[in-house]
C-alpha cells in the first residue's frame, strides 16, 4: 500500500510540474548504501524532495549497521531552481538495527525507529539539458527510540521498560547526487 501511494505520489507530481528529476547519490553507492531521490518544482524558485537511504548491512565486522530513512524536504533556491546555491528544511523517519557513534568499539547496539528535523545546503549545476549534480550537506536533531542489545547475548543491556529515548544533534545527509530530468 505505501508503495502504491508513493508511486501515485511520484506520477501525480511528474504530470503536474515539468520539471522533475529522479536522482541517484554516487558517493553512497561506493559503500553500497543507495540512496535515491526525486525532486519537484513546487513554485518559482522552490522545489520539494524526497529520497530513501537505505544500507542493508546486516553486519559489518560482526557489528549490526542496517537502517533505512526516509526524508521530505523543502528547498529555497536563491538564484534559479536547478541551478546555484541552494537551503532547504527537511523532516523524516528512520528505522535501524545500528550500533550509535557513542557506542564504537563497545559489544553493544540499538534497534529502534526515530524521526528528526534539519536543515540542508546545496549547490545544483547543470551539466547537460537533462543531466545535473547536486552537492549536499545537511544535519538536525535526532530523536530516537529503542530498545538496547548486546551484541554478544542478544540480551537488553539497558532497563527501559518499553523503549530507551535519546536525542542528539547529527550530521545526517551527504554527497553528489546524479539526476536526470524526466
Amino acid at each position: 500500500m505505501k508503495n502504491l501511494i508513493f508511486v501515485i505520489l511520484i506520477m501525480l507530481s511528474i504530470q503536474i510540474q515539468s520539471q522533475t528529476y529522479i536522482k541517484t547519490n554516487i558517493v553512497s553507492a561506493f559503500i553500497l548504501v543507495p540512496n535515491f531521490g526525486i525532486e519537484t518544482s513546487i513554485g518559482k524558485k522552490s522545489t520539494f524532495q524526497f529520497d530513501v537511504v537505505a544500507s542493508f548491512w546486516k553486519s559489518v565486522n560482526g557489528v549490526p549497521k542496517e537502517f533505512y530513512t526516509f526524508t521530505s524536504e523543502y528547498r529555497y533556491h536563491f538564484k534559479e531552481k536547478y541551478s546555484g546555491f541552494y537551503a532547504g528544511a527537511n523532516t523524516g523517519m528512520t528505522i535501524y538495527n545500528f550500533q550509535k557513534w557513542n557506542y564504537l568499539n563497545t559489544d553493544k547496539y540499538e534497534k529502534g525507529f526515530g524521526y528528526f528535523f534539519g536543515a540542508t545546503i546545496g549547490y545544483e549545476k547543470k551539466i547537460s539539458n537533462h543531466f545535473m549534480l547536486d552537492f549536499f550537506v545537511g544535519g538536525g536533531w535526532h530523536q530516537g527510540f529503542y530498545k538496547g542489545y548486546y551484541i554478544s547475548s542478544g540480551d537488553r543491556y539497558e532497563k527501559a521498560v518499553h523503549l530507551n529515548k535519546s536525542g542528539e544533534w547529527l550530521p545526517y545527509r551527504g554527497g553528489i547526487m546524479l539526476s536526470y530530468k524526466l
